[in-house]
């Protein structure tokens, strides 16, 4: 299930956490998982001023956020790869999110951006087959509120 937002993040951040700890994240990383995740969301509300959505899955060790809005990133190629000037007043969010995930993926063109952060579980906290986005295979129940 597709859960979308518009301007209240708490409830992004709550379904965050909600979803890492039902995948099994580990304590110290559910943390960074909800900032990176909210760090996205805010960017949808600041920058694209649309609509976000997103789904949470895991699959193959890893829990997933995919975050999709209606903007459009000038340069996706180097979105985030450096660190914002000390002064800078934005650029701070999608920086972050790659400094605390794993992997992120970013796909931004005129029909808008897709954005997945990736974060490995621990062994011992894989979790359980669900369907995850588009019904495909994947472990931990896809988003639901």
């Amino acid at each position: 299930m597709t859960f979308v937002y518009t301007t209240n993040l708490s409830e992004v951040r709550v379904l965050a956490e909600t979803q890492a700890r039902r995948a099994g994240l580990a304590e110290d990383r559910i943390v960074d998982f909800v900032i990176a995740v909210s760090e996205i969301a805010a960017n949808t509300v600041r920058h694209a001023r649309t609509q976000g959505s997103m789904e949470i899955w895991s699959d193959a060790g890893e829990i997933i956020c995919e975050m999709r809005d209606g903007g459009v990133i000038a340069d996706p190629a180097s979105a985030g790869r450096q660190p914002p000037a000390a002064d800078a007043s934005g650029g701070h969010g999608l920086w972050l999110a790659r400094q605390i995930c794993d992997t992120v993926e970013l796909h931004s063109d005129s029909d808008g951006t897709v954005i997945r952060l990736h974060m490995a579980l621990p062994a011992s906290g894989r979790a359980r087959d669900s369907p995850g986005p588009n019904g495909g295979t994947a472990t931990t129940p896809d988003v639901a509120l």
